[in-house]
């Protein structure tokens, strides 16, 4: 029997239960500051495209976190364009 996923509301990383995936929240269980979960999404961005860097890395993460329920309401992912 499949085990239903949803997606993490702060980075869309598939989960069986609650709103954040372990890599969102910290030791409490509480999720991040927007500030790590910024920081950690760029780093995985420049990961996956090492090209990619300062203003142009900084909108594409801003533009993902803006389509995640954790972020989209933001006040610096709101103020990005």
């Amino acid at each position: 029997m499949k085990t239903e996923k949803t997606p993490c509301e702060s980075c869309s990383m598939p989960i069986e239960s609650g709103p954040y995936c372990e890599h969102c929240v910290d030791e409490a269980g509480e999720l991040q500051a927007f500030e790590e979960r910024f920081e950690r999404m760029g780093q995985w961005l420049r990961q996956r495209e090492p090209g990619l860097e300062g203003g142009e890395l900084e909108q594409r993460v801003l533009e993902f976190m803006s389509k995640m329920p954790a972020w989209r309401d933001h006040p610096r992912v709101k103020a990005r364009t």
